[in-house]
């Protein structure tokens, strides 16, 4: 029975779910920026539910990929008070 090793294959497949879910996030950052959410979206609320799971998403990819999404490179979890 031949022994497969997936790791660097998973990897792989793990990079480009990253790469896809980052370019998810750029693009409902360019919705809220021009202000087009408000075309597909009947609420504010609405539209940062979705917000929130694309984050969630990219953030979980990052983890599977073994790297850090590159808007999080330099900051830590916790923010600093004001």
């Amino acid at each position: 029975m031949p022994h497969a090793t997936g790791g660097p294959f998973f990897d792989a497949i793990s990079r480009k779910w990253l790469a896809l879910a980052e370019r998810r996030l750029l693009y409902y950052s360019e919705l809220y920026r021009s202000g087009r959410w408000t075309h597909y979206y009947a609420t504010r609320e609405q539209f940062a539910v979705q917000m929130l799971d694309v984050i969630k998403a990219a953030k979980i990819w990052a983890r599977l990929a073994g790297t850090r999404r590159t808007a999080d490179a330099g900051k830590d979890d916790l923010r600093r008070a004001a």
